[in-house]
């Protein structure tokens, strides 16, 4: 499935408490990867009060700033065609 390798990841960082980027992905699209059957890992990641897109974008920005919009953009299109694929799956 398109992003399978990056939904994984996120996956299995967010199980290890890493804050990355595929983690932060993964917590964007809890409601409707769940609704998939996705079970999502407690992490303390979830606690956090800022909002995992806010902490996305950031994460982005502070790697390379003049890149972080189109790569936070690229990031959400691949979580949707996911989100798309696996609807179209179950």
């Amino acid at each position: 499935m398109p992003g399978g390798d990056l939904i994984a990841q996120g996956l299995q960082d967010l199980a290890d408490n890493v804050e990355s980027p595929a983690a932060l992905l993964i917590l964007i699209g809890a409601p409707r990867l769940q609704h998939l059957g996705i079970v999502i890992p407690s992490s303390s990641l979830t606690q956090a009060t800022e909002p995992p897109e806010h902490r996305l974008y950031a994460l982005l920005a502070a790697d390379d700033s003049d890149s972080a919009h189109s790569r936070y953009n690229a990031l959400i299109r691949t979580l949707v065609s996911f989100e798309r694929a696996a609807e179209c799956v179950s």
